[in-house]
C-alpha cells in the first residue's frame, strides 16, 4: 500500500513566523492593520469602490448599511470610501513630513558630530531654540506663515520633527568617530569621504529607522490635528482630520460622520506605536547584548 505524502511546507522560518504569532497577537494585528493602510494609499481602489468626493443629497446622514457599511456624511458621500481613501493624504503626508526630518535631522546631525567646534555649538544652538516649541505648536507657527496645503504641512512638520533625529545622531557620531576601527581606517589613510560613508554613517544612523517609526505616530497627530484646524488639505478633499471637522457639528443625530474618522486615526497611531515600541525593545537589546 502507498504512504500519503505529506505536501506542508514545515521549515524553520515557518515555525518562527508561527511562534511569533502566538508570542505577539497585538502586533501581527497592528501589521495587518497598516498593511490595509498601505494598501489604501497605493491603490484605495481595491478596497473601497464609491467616489469619495461624490455627492448624493437623497443619501444624507444614512446609518450603516449593506450598500453604505459606515453610514454616509452630511452630502451623501460614502463614509468608507472617504476613511479609506483618507489614509492616501494622512499617511502620506505624515510619512513625507518624517522623511523630511529624517534627512535634515541625520545631515545636521552628522555635520555637527563630525565638524566639532563652532560649527557643531551653532547647530546645537539652533537645534535648542526649534526643541523649545512643541512640535505641533511650531508647525502651526510655520504654517502660518507658509499657509494651508499638503505640502506646507509637510514642511511645517518636518522641520518640527527635525531635532529629535539630528541630536540622536549627533551623540552616536561622536560615540563612532572615537571608536577604535574608525582611528584604524583613519591611519590606514583611508580618504575622509571614505571613512565617512563606510565607517560613521552606517553606525550613526543605526537608530533612526526606530526613531522614525516611534516619530510617526506623532506626525499622523499633527497632520489629522492641523488639517482639522483648516491647515492641511482643503475641502473637499478625504483627509482624516478633515473629515473629523466637518462631522463635529453632527455628534448628536449622526455621530459616525466624526466617529469613523476618528478610530481610524487611533488605530494608525497605536499601531505604528505598538511597532515602534517592539523594534525599540529589540534594538535596545541588541546593543546591550
Amino acid at each position: 500500500m502507498s504512504t500519503p505524502i505529506d505536501f506542508t511546507l514545515r521549515t524553520p522560518a515557518t515555525f518562527a513566523a508561527a511562534g511569533w504569532l502566538r508570542r505577539h497577537p497585538g502586533l501581527a494585528l497592528a501589521a495587518v492593520y497598516l498593511l490595509l493602510n498601505a494598501i489604501a494609499v497605493v491603490a484605495p481602489g481595491w478596497l473601497a469602490h464609491y467616489d469619495p468626493l461624490s455627492a448624493d443629497p437623497l443619501s444624507a446622514q444614512l446609518g450603516s448599511s449593506a450598500e453604505h457599511w459606515l453610514g454616509t456624511d452630511q452630502l451623501g458621500r460614502d463614509i468608507f470610501s472617504r476613511v479609506v481613501h483618507g489614509a492616501r493624504y494622512s499617511l502620506s503626508i505624515s510619512a513625507a513630513a518624517i522623511g523630511v526630518a529624517t534627512l535634515f535631522g541625520t545631515a545636521l546631525g552628522l555635520c555637527a558630530g563630525l565638524a566639532r567646534g563652532w560649527l557643531d555649538e551653532l547647530i546645537t544652538r539652533v537645534l535648542d531654540v526649534v526643541s523649545a516649541f512643541p512640535d505641533l505648536l511650531l508647525a502651526l507657527m510655520l504654517i502660518s506663515f507658509t499657509g494651508p496645503g499638503a505640502v506646507n504641512l509637510v514642511f511645517a512638520l518636518g522641520v518640527a520633527s527635525v531635532p529629535r533625529f539630528a541630536r540622536v545622531v549627533r551623540a552616536q557620531t561622536f560615540v563612532v568617530a572615537a571608536s577604535g576601527y574608525v582611528e584604524h581606517a583613519r591611519t590606514l589613510g583611508l580618504a575622509p569621504a571614505v571613512l565617512v560613508w563606510r565607517h560613521v554613517l552606517p553606525h550613526a544612523i543605526a537608530q533612526v529607522p526606530v526613531l522614525a517609526t516611534i516619530g510617526l505616530g506623532t506626525a499622523i497627530i499633527g497632520t489629522s490635528g492641523l488639517s482639522f484646524l483648516g491647515m492641511g488639505p482643503q475641502p473637499p478633499a478625504a483627509e482624516w482630520g478633515l473629515m473629523l471637522a466637518e462631522g463635529r457639528n453632527y455628534l448628536y443625530n449622526a455621530w459616525w460622520i466624526a466617529v469613523w474618522p476618528g478610530l481610524a486615526i487611533t488605530a494608525a497611531v497605536i499601531a505604528v506605536n505598538a511597532l515602534g515600541g517592539y523594534w525599540q525593545a529589540r534594538f535596545e537589546h541588541r546593543e546591550t547584548a
